[in-house]
């Protein structure tokens, strides 16, 4: 994100749906940049705890089957991925990087008593129009043709919008003599990208196994399972089981657990008897050095000592 992009060095290593959107917007290149990195950032922390840790999204573009075949994993991240492309989008727009847009458009309705609008809100709008332009041309591209794998794609990527749009809200600041907040300034602003992160990590745990088929004059995701409900604009969805990612299977994008740290004392995702996968574990001894007794020294600094202790590791089989 760093670097000037340029049409011929770098616009042509996209896709040819996204392509044309790069030539004409090279300015928002950087941001998108940032949202890839953020991604993965992200999506790495919410399963670090998990048999599936994210670790092989690190090889983007060139993703595993589990991230190709619309499984649940897969669905995560392109809404996650969705979700950071449009919000970074709509924060450049709001600190001035970018010269084609600016600040959001004022709410219409009264500010609260004792504020006021002002300020310079994210531009959501925006974010959301450019953002879909690009992430759902990756999705149409990365679908191998299967019109299932295409609907599934958009379908999610337009979930992880939807949960950044309900996370709007009002930010203020004060103003005032010695803080007294006789006066507030209000915008509307996004929250961090870990706050969606999250939500979309409950849809994640709840999405639906659908299949794509004609009712009526043209083709939906209908619930693979007869007697579940409709899925919504907020579902995450997905077509095919997703491995056990317990040993290792390339065909399948399973990397194994095997030598992974886990939580002995845990009952959660991160606990020796589930990460492991009932193939039990190892236990060695780590010595790790930390300050230690420290106290504070007129004036101004801390000093402490250096303290050795012995911490207990575990790891899968």
């Amino acid at each position: 994100s760093g670097v000037v992009w340029n049409e011929s060095q770098h616009c042509r290593l996209l896709v040819p749906e996204q392509l044309q959107l790069c030539r004409r917007h090279l300015e928002v290149m950087p941001s998108i940049v940032r949202a890839a990195r953020r991604t993965q950032q992200l999506c790495q922390q919410s399963f670090a705890d998990m048999r599936w840790n994210c670790s092989s999204i690190q090889r983007a573009p060139s993703f595993g089957p589990e991230l190709l075949t619309g499984t649940r994993e897969a669905a995560f991240v392109h809404a996650l991925a969705a979700a950071a492309v449009a919000q970074g989008i709509a924060r450049s727009c709001a600190s001035g990087e970018l010269p084609l847009c600016s600040c959001g458009p004022g709410p219409s309705e009264p500010p609260a008593p004792g504020s006021r609008w002002g300020g310079c809100g994210d531009n959501l709008s925006h974010g959301l129009q450019l953002g879909a332009a690009f992430t759902d041309g990756s999705a149409r591209a990365g679908s191998g043709g299967a019109p299932g794998l295409r609907a599934v794609n958009r379908h999610n990527g337009a979930v992880g919008r939807a949960v950044l749009s309900d996370s709007l809200d009002t930010r203020c600041k004060c103003h005032g003599v010695s803080g007294s907040c006789s006066v507030k300034t209000c915008w509307k602003g996004l929250p961090d990208l870990g706050e969606i992160a999250s939500d979309l990590k409950s849809r994640y745990l709840a999405a639906f196994k659908v299949t794509h088929r004609l009712v009526g004059p043209r083709r939906q995701l209908i619930p693979k399972e007869g007697d579940a409900r409709p899925v919504t604009e907020m579902d995450l969805v997905y077509l095919i089981n997703s491995p056990d990612y317990c040993t290792p299977n390339p065909q399948l994008g399973s990397l194994g657990t095997q030598d992974r740290p886990c939580n002995r004392s845990s009952v959660g995702s991160d606990s020796c008897d589930l990460l492991c996968c009932g193939r039990g574990y190892n236990t060695y001894t780590e010595e790790v050095q930390e300050r230690c007794h420290c106290r504070y020294r007129w004036c101004c600094s801390v000093v402490c000592r250096h303290c050795r202790r012995s911490l207990e590791r575990h790891v899968c089989k």
